[in-house]
This record gives structure tokens, sequence and C-alpha cells, in this order.
């Protein structure tokens, strides 16, 4: 089983909602970008939530409109091993450091986990930190869960707005 590793955080001070995924799939991990799957909606949720096409966009510009709408990114898992790219295949995982990112930022209002496993994973990381923060509980936008409807999700995504008023 291949050790996998997640990338750094794309963050900055004034990052008001961290958004934690689990650990890149394969196809992220090959392209070396978040959400690089085709199918995943991660870039045309967040795209919805701020009102900005950020699936037109290359993914330099996909960060930068993070960054400017205050918005953070990370995973929870340091690195794992997994075959190919399901949550439920991750084994023997380190956590990244939660605690000592979300020290970082200042202006940091909610922590939203894309995914039960990155939930899961990162609300025991963050401990007693946790209390400080809104935790969000988002359906993941992975291919892996498409038996809920986009729009469905797209609903509970859109809760994220509040935190960018």
């Amino acid at each position: 089983m291949t050790l996998k590793r997640c990338f750094a955080p794309v963050v900055d001070a004034r990052t008001r909602i961290l958004i934690l995924g689990s650990l890149p799939g394969e196809a992220s991990l090959a392209h070396g970008q978040y959400y690089a799957h085709k199918q995943n909606r991660f870039w045309l949720l967040v795209g919805n939530v701020i009102e900005r096409d950020l699936v037109g966009m290359d993914y330099p510009a996909r960060l930068d409109n993070l960054l400017e709408h205050r918005i953070g990114l990370w995973d929870v898992v340091a690195q794992a091993r997994r075959i190919g790219s399901l949550d439920s295949n991750i084994r023997n995982h380190a956590t990244n450091d939660l605690i000592a990112l979300v020290e970082t930022l200042p202006s940091l209002l909610a922590i939203a986990f894309n995914g039960g496993t990155a939930a899961k994973i990162g609300v025991k990381a963050l401990g007693e930190t946790a209390n400080r923060y809104q935790l969000v509980r988002l359906p993941s936008s992975s291919p892996a869960h498409a038996s809920v409807p986009y729009a469905e999700k797209l609903v509970a995504w859109r809760e994220l707005h509040r935190y960018l008023d």
C-alpha cells in the first residue's frame, strides 16, 4: 500500500472558514491539486457559495479566489497508506496538526468538514480547540457520494456563506 501525503494548507491571516477534507485522492495527487477529479463537485459547490465560476478558472486562480473570499483549505490527514481514493481505504494515518494551524488564523470563525471521514478525524484532532469555532459538517463533494443529489449538497454548502459576511 502506497504512502500518500496531503498538500500544504491554503490559508492567510484573513481566513474566516477553513474547509478540511480527508486526504487527496489519486487524481488530485497526480495533478498536485486539491479536488482535481473531474467529477468531484468541490469547485462547483464553493463557486456557488461565493458566486464565482471556479470551475472555469485555472488552479492558481481558484486558490486566489478562495483566499480573496476568506476561505482556507487543507486536509485532516497528513499521510496515510491507501489503495485508491476511497476514505474507507485509509490505513495507518497520521493527523495534521490542526491546532497549530488554527492558532495562526486570527479571523477564523468556522471549520467545515468535507465529508464524514474528515469530520470524524478532524474533530478528534482538534480536541477542546474545536469549542472555539463553529463546526460545519458538509456532505462530501466526492463522486463516491453521488447518491446525495447536488441540489441537496448545495443547500448544506451554502450555509458557509453566513461566515463570510
